[in-house]
């Protein structure tokens, strides 16, 4: 639902990769986004009215993503898709990340743009302690990037691990995703992203924070 720039690329995407695709808009110039040879079905009008999903094919979907430019919009969408059409793989985009963190504790995944774009760019400004990514929608369960001291650059993860007692799902290096391996070795630049209960994000950003055992903070 939505044919803005996010809803147009998310659509192309998955038609590149062999699902077919419906997309929903209440202004038909929307779909002007799509390219020319898209394949996919257009249908004009709110998505979250049940008639125009079910006309959209909702019935049969295996995922629906909200991405229209109203938060309310997509939370009812979203939750007319999960709740009365039983589809599995629910998302919404929630621009106030205020709203943002009700609904995934009500177990609606949610990603609410202006704040993660906010917070992606303080985290590259000033990179401190942990940053949550993801929850599980009980809460207690979070994935969340986390800040090192100079003094771990030059250590093996496995040695960070082991110190925090932490399990580091994986590294961002140069852009690209590495799950760590025995000997990898922490480099300057590397994020570092951990999963674990919440309960103990703030004790492992605290071990970060310090240099690794028997070396100084650079």
């Amino acid at each position: 639902m939505g044919c803005g720039r996010v809803g147009s690329s998310i659509a192309h995407s998955l038609e590149d990769q062999g699902h077919s695709v419906a997309v929903i808009d209440q202004d038909p110039e929307a779909f002007r986004k799509l390219r020319s040879g898209f394949k996919g079905t257009k249908v004009t009008g709110v998505g979250f009215d049940r008639d125009v999903l079910t006309e959209a094919g909702i019935e049969r979907a295996a995922a629906f993503a909200a991405v229209s430019s109203g938060d309310n919009s997509n939370v009812i969408a979203a939750r007319v898709a999960r709740e009365s059409f039983g589809v599995q793989r629910v998302v919404a985009r929630i621009y106030d990340p205020r709203r943002a963190e009700v609904y995934q504790r009500l177990g609606i995944p949610t990603v609410a743009t202006v704040a993660w774009t906010a917070d992606q760019m303080l985290r590259r400004l000033i990179p401190e302690g942990a940053e949550s990514l993801w929850r599980d929608p009980s809460g207690g369960v979070v994935l969340a990037e986390v800040a090192y001291a100079d003094g771990w650059i030059g250590e093996k993860i496995c040695d960070l691990e082991n110190t925090a007692d932490a399990h580091i799902a994986f590294i961002t290096r140069l852009g690209e995703a590495i799950i760590p391996s025995q000997g990898l070795v922490l480099q300057e630049g590397d994020v570092v992203h951990v999963v674990t209960d919440d309960r103990n994000l703030g004790r492992i950003a605290a071990i970060f924070a310090n240099p690794a055992p028997g070396r100084g903070a650079h």
